[in-house]
């Protein structure tokens, strides 16, 4: 509820402040925004946490667990950035940052990919 109070007095700030000074209005709602993101750290390491520890207790390769938790972590900090850039104006550039994202992913999800495909090879019979 607290997050949901200080963003929407944020919004009703910056489109105050917009008309006589936009960049200020985007400069609060950039701070605003980085410090919610801070704030939400500390859940953040809880809940990658918790997860390590589901992970550990079902004997999952931790490997896998981590680039699955990066590759959240990539998603989350592109939406973030591109975010930021489309309330700057720049909507080309946050589609960079889209696709920049996108691309990662892509690169850090091929090893598990790969032992995907081979696990399903192993599971068919071989004729």
């Amino acid at each position: 509820m607290q997050i949901v109070g200080i963003s929407l007095i944020t919004t009703f700030l910056a489109l105050i402040i917009k008309e006589q000074k936009p960049n200020f209005a985007f400069l609060l709602v950039l701070f605003v925004g980085c410090a919610i993101f801070l704030f939400l750290v500390d859940q953040l390491r809880e809940i990658i946490h918790m997860v390590q520890k589901i992970a550990s207790n079902a004997n999952v390769n931790t490997i896998y667990v981590e680039t699955i938790l990066k590759i959240i972590g990539v998603a989350y900090i592109a939406e973030f950035a591109s975010h930021i850039s489309k309330d700057a104006g720049q909507g080309a550039m946050a589609a960079k940052v889209e696709l920049a994202g996108k691309i990662i992913i892509l690169a850090m999800s091929i090893p598990i990919l790969s032992v995907l495909i081979e696990t399903v090879i192993n599971l068919i019979p071989s004729g």
